[in-house]
């Protein structure tokens, strides 16, 4: 993938800002599974997805995990590069779900630019004003939607992503990203097996009735 498929802001920088962007820039490749930032001390650089799937999320100091947002093919993260987010304390954990193909802007280079050009520091705003929407999204699920239907919702969103009503995830998988505890998730597919929408086998979860799981999520 070509760097300025990446940038809408492309166009409008000179053409020695494209090559200072396109030398910096560092193309990696990452198995599923790895930590690629995990804290806020750690400035990585910008990422940008070519190919695959990164999982932003948050640890609790008891250990507990829950997902923020994905990011899939063209997405940028700027929490990997948390240098540039002055005043702002947000540490997360960024991993691979699946095999990625990205590059890494190292950040010294990215914020020379948004402090030379007025395009790229109104993108990067509005990346990061997408994000805390996200963000505040998932506060508003966790604080006034029931654990059934946030539930449903993520099986019904993972079988969207994955092309299959055959989900290979454990129980604590899906607690980890839920931000609860396996045993809470096991009791509630359980009741949702009970009701015949979904059929539980040993690492995998099988969607039986999407209407019903889609009525549920739509309470």
């Amino acid at each position: 993938m070509d760097l300025s498929n990446a940038f809408p802001f492309w166009e409008k920088l000179t053409s020695e800002q494209r090559q200072r962007l396109k030398e910096g820039a560092v193309l990696r490749t990452v198995k599923a599974g790895a930590v690629l930032h995990q804290d806020g001390t750690d400035c990585l650089g910008l990422l940008v997805v070519c190919s695959g799937q990164l999982r932003t999320y948050i640890l609790s100091d008891q250990g507990r995990e829950i997902t923020l947002y994905r990011l899939f093919d063209l997405d940028i993260c700027l929490f990997s590069a948390s240098c540039l987010l002055r005043n702002i304390q947000f540490d997360v954990t960024i991993a691979a779900e699946k095999d990625t193909q990205l590059w890494v802007i190292p950040s010294d280079i990215y914020q020379s630019l948004m402090e030379e050009s007025a395009a790229v520091a109104n993108y990067t705003n509005d990346i990061m004003g997408s994000r805390f929407s996200e963000v505040m999204w998932l506060m508003e699920q966790v604080m006034w939607k029931s654990f059934d239907t946030r539930l449903a919702a993520f099986l019904l969103e993972e079988s969207l992503l994955e092309g299959t009503t055959t989900l290979h995830l454990t129980h604590e998988r899906i607690a980890n990203h839920m931000g609860t505890a396996r045993e809470v998730v096991t009791r509630m597919l359980r009741y949702f097996q009970s009701e015949g929408m979904v059929h539980l086998t040993r690492g995998a979860v099988e969607l039986t009735d999407i209407e019903r799981l889609t009525s549920l999520r739509n309470a």
